[in-house]
């Protein structure tokens, strides 16, 4: 585990003003995304949308070992792509009733804002609803955690609780949040399901102190904890081609609990263009 960076009182209005654009960027998407709109079509919209906001996506071109560099401006998943979308993952417009998960990472004056939410389009079946409610209160509920001396572990006992005991869905397995600040990765990586063992996830025990910028983001499926992937390819799918959601906050842990830097987001209609 590497050192875990702590933002200090005076950067905490820059992180904010980031993960507000983020917010921003959001609420462009819900007035246009709507049945017959491409991917291409709304990655151009971000791209527009972060121009005008003076930031620049820290996702185009972001590369990570044995991947090509990600060639979209937002990672736009669509019914089983968990994560990682891209502009060109989906061969066809957007129709009534696909379920988009829109993740955005702005650069602002050196900051990264980093958030995801997942909008149905028109309309969505009642198993899409109970999905993405479980999915908003999951990360409200795992939140709740993010106090002053409490283990991360707290934050998947409480996310993976209601996920998977209370509400019979799955979450994504080997995927899940981390911190952030000036870099878009850093340390810790926060899992949203419990360890088998002490060596799957060593941040585990890491406990939650004022300064820390945490991307907590749960991903679930209907049916699986499952994922798929092609080689040398970015989206990540379902391995049972169920239905996915992902919800994504930039939290600040401050002496006072966690502080929300992209509130705003669970604001935002669930169901848009109808």
């Amino acid at each position: 585990m590497g050192r875990i960076p702590l933002i200090s009182d005076n950067d905490i209005a820059a992180a904010s003003n980031a993960a507000g654009r983020v917010v921003d960027v959001h609420r462009e998407l819900t007035a246009a995304l709507g049945p017959g709109m491409t991917l291409g079509e709304v990655d151009r919209l971000v791209a527009d949308t972060l121009r005008k906001l003076n930031a620049r996506s820290c996702f185009l071109g972001y590369k990570v070992p044995r991947s090509p560099a990600f060639p979209s401006h937002a990672c736009l998943s669509v019914n089983e792509c968990v994560v990682h979308g891209t502009a060109a993952s989906l061969d066809r417009p957007l129709k009534a009733g696909d379920v988009i998960s829109v993740d955005i990472g702005v650069t602002f004056e050196e900051w990264i804002g980093d958030a995801a939410w997942t909008y149905a389009i028109a309309e969505r079946s009642e198993a899409a609803q109970k999905l993405m409610d479980c999915g908003k209160e999951s990360i409200r509920i795992g939140i709740e955690q993010l106090r002053p001396g409490v283990k991360l572990v707290e934050w998947a006992r409480a996310v993976q609780t209601f996920v998977e005991t209370e509400s019979g869905f799955m979450l994504i397995r080997g995927l899940g949040g981390h911190g952030y600040g000036r870099k878009l990765h850093a340390p810790p990586f926060v899992s949203n399901v419990l360890p088998n063992n002490p060596l799957e996830w060593p941040d585990a025990g890491t406990a939650c102190e004022p300064g820390m910028l945490l991307a907590v983001e749960p991903m679930l499926a209907v049916s699986t904890g499952g994922i798929s992937q092609d080689a040398n390819k970015w989206p990540i799918y379902t391995d049972d081609g169920s239905l996915s959601v992902h919800y994504e906050h930039d939290v600040l842990v401050t002496a006072d609990g966690p502080r929300v830097l992209t509130a705003g987001l669970e604001e935002l209609p669930d169901v848009v263009g109808g």
